[in-house]
C-alpha cells in the first residue's frame, strides 16, 4: 500500500475544505453528505476519515477556511479608510455576488444552520466573523476599532440579511433595488459609526 508525503495529504486536505466550503454554501450543511463532498474532491468516502474526525469537524474547519479566504479577498484587499469599507459594503451587495453563493459569503449561505452547530463550529464562525468585523472597524475608527466594533457588527448583519432577501426574491428587478437600498443603508448606518468614533 503507497504511503502519501505529508505534502500530498496537505493538499487532498485543503482540496476537501475549498469543495466543502462550496458545497455547503451551494446546498447546505444538512443537505452535503459526507459521500457528496468526497466525490467533489474527486475522493472516495474511505479518505474522509484520513483527514477530519467527523463531518463536524470538516464543517468547523470548511467554515473557518471560508471566513478566512474572505477576509482576505474582501478586507485586506480594500483601501485604507472609508473608501475601503465603501468598497467592502459594494461589493458585499452586489448582484454578482447575490448570484454566485457557492463563491460568496458564508453567512449569507449558512447563518441559520451554524446556529443549530456544535461549538466547535460556533466558535470558529465568532472568531472568523470577528475577524472580518476587525477589519472593517479598523477602516472606520483607526484610533479606537473597538468604539465601532459593535455597530459594525450590527451593520454586517444587516447586510447578511439583505443579501440573502436579494437572493430569496423572483424578481430581479426588486432585488437590484434592495441591494441599492441596502447600500445606502449600510454606508449611511456606518458613516455616523464613524462620525462617533
Amino acid at each position: 500500500m503507497a504511503r502519501y508525503s505529508k505534502e500530498h495529504k496537505q493538499v487532498t486536505r485543503q482540496r476537501i475544505i475549498e469543495t466543502a466550503g462550496r458545497r455547503f454554501k451551494r446546498d447546505g450543511i444538512d443537505g452535503s453528505g459526507i459521500s457528496t463532498l468526497m466525490a467533489d474532491a474527486g475522493l472516495t468516502n474511505g479518505a474522509f476519515y484520513a483527514h477530519f474526525e467527523s463531518k463536524d469537524d470538516l464543517v468547523a474547519t470548511a467554515v473557518a477556511e471560508q471566513l478566512r479566504a474572505q477576509y482576505a479577498n474582501l478586507v485586506e484587499q480594500a483601501a485604507p479608510g472609508i473608501a475601503g469599507v465603501e468598497q467592502i459594503v459594494r461589493w458585499y451587495l452586489s448582484p454578482q455576488h447575490r448570484d454566485s453563493p457557492d463563491e460568496g459569503c458564508p453567512s449569507a449561505a449558512l447563518l441559520d444552520e451554524i446556529g443549530r452547530c456544535p461549538d466547535a463550529t460556533r466558535q470558529a464562525y465568532t472568531d472568523g466573523v470577528l475577524a472580518v468585523v476587525d477589519g472593517i472597524s479598523e477602516r472606520l475608527a483607526p484610533a479606537d476599532p473597538r468604539s465601532v466594533r459593535t455597530k459594525t457588527l450590527g451593520v454586517y448583519a444587516m447586510m447578511v440579511g439583505t443579501l440573502q432577501l436579494a437572493r430569496a426574491l423572483a424578481d430581479k428587478r426588486l432585488a437590484d433595488e434592495l441591494l441599492e437600498e441596502g447600500i445606502r443603508n449600510a454606508l449611511g448606518l456606518l458613516a455616523i459609526a464613524e462620525q462617533a468614533g
